[in-house]
């Protein structure tokens, strides 16, 4: 995609969106309701016709075709199969639109139902189906035509938690095994971390950062993007950086955090302590807050709000001013709503954002 923008009246659902889909990809569009992932899908797919820009799909353009000459394959959330076909025949169906000879019709469809484990299924009505069997013919329709790219809004969603996770590994093991590009719309970020291969973070229509899972996770370019991956997602906690001698502070009414050398030497040399003073938000994940011993060097004293014991792991949330952040600890913690626990950060995963722009500084 290259510029792609598209309106609906007055609104901009997408705003000049540019991305490219390797080969073999699994690509993921995550962000939440109304951010403009789907209708880029649409728009992929030739549903929407687009305002301006270009979609180019193995180097040729087709911003102006049809849906039926670009060779995509779409799969939607409801799965949209036939329900008086047989799943022999809604798999069979976009071959013999094409008035596939029967007997290549015949091969094709068995050959992609035993791919999917579904070969006993094929004479069967959706309605006698599962969510997830349901979901294999889905894909079997798909399957069948060869596309050159795929492309899946929001698959899982109608299934069950357990079934959901089962079948994020079985949609990527396919994706593998079928060496194709799949873009693939979620508002769920589990979803989007353990499936993609890069995931482009979508905002009130624009790309906020396009990134492998990891790097979004690690190096987010800007609160939203912090605020959205993570579960819980990061702390943003508004603070005013000061200089006391030569060294800086991230302060709040509640804590005084002595930055590390590393930190304070990027925000100087980008010219944003020039005057000794600035305010920001400083980012911190759950897991990268540590219980001290009270008294150890750069740690504070913080009132315990709400322990959330979750078996594996417990999450602590503390009250700073008018707002919590959350700390997780990977096991059990012995604690209790009003106690006092003195707290420190991870110095290396400490990321300080710009409160005007949003951008991350650090």
């Amino acid at each position: 995609m290259q510029g792609i923008t598209k309106k609906f009246g007055t609104v901009s659902a997408i705003d000049d969106v540019s991305f490219e889909v390797k080969d073999g990809e699994f690509l993921v569009l995550l962000g939440p309701s109304g951010s403009g992932k789907t209708t880029t899908l649409r728009c992929i797919a030739g549903l929407e016709t687009v305002d301006s820009g270009k979609i180019i799909i193995d180097g040729s353009d087709v911003t102006d075709l049809p849906p039926g000459r670009r060779d995509v394959a779409m799969v939607f959330q409801n799965y949209a199969l036939y329900p008086y076909m047989t799943v022999f025949e809604n798999i069979a169906f976009p071959l013999k639109v094409r008035k596939v000879p029967k007997e290549e019709v015949d091969s094709r469809v068995k050959e992609v139902a035993e791919f999917l484990r579904i070969a006993h299924l094929l004479g069967r009505k959706p309605k006698q189906l599962s969510g997830g069997e349901q979901q294999r013919v889905a894909l079997g329709r798909a399957i069948i035509r060869k596309p050159k790219v795929f492309l899946m809004d929001e698959p899982l969603s109608n299934l069950d938690a357990k079934l959901r996770i089962y079948m994020r590994a079985e949609l990527k093991k396919l994706q593998r095994e079928l060496k194709t590009k799949m873009v693939y719309v979620t508002h769920d970020q589990a979803e989007a971390m353990t499936m993609a291969d890069r995931i482009a973070v979508f905002n009130s229509g624009r790309i906020q950062q396009l990134d492998t899972p990891l790097d979004l996770y690690m190096k987010p370019k800007n609160t939203f993007v912090a605020g959205f991956i993570g579960a819980p997602a990061m702390n943003l906690i508004p603070v005013s950086i000061v200089q006391k001698e030569n060294s800086f502070f991230a302060e709040t009414s509640a804590f005084s955090y002595k930055l590390p050398n590393t930190l304070a030497e990027k925000l100087k040399m980008a010219g944003l302590l020039d005057k000794g003073k600035m305010n920001a938000i400083l980012g911190i994940r759950p897991e990268d807050i540590m219980i001290v011993q009270p008294g150890s060097p750069n740690s504070f004293n913080m009132q315990v709000f709400m322990v959330e014991p979750l078996g594996s792991e417990t999450i602590i949330d503390i009250s700073i001013d008018d707002s919590l952040i959350k700390l997780k600890h990977d096991k059990a913690v012995q604690t209790s709503v009003g106690e006092q626990i003195a707290i420190s950060f991870r110095d290396e995963a400490v990321h300080i954002f710009d409160p005007a722009t949003g951008k991350n500084v650090s």
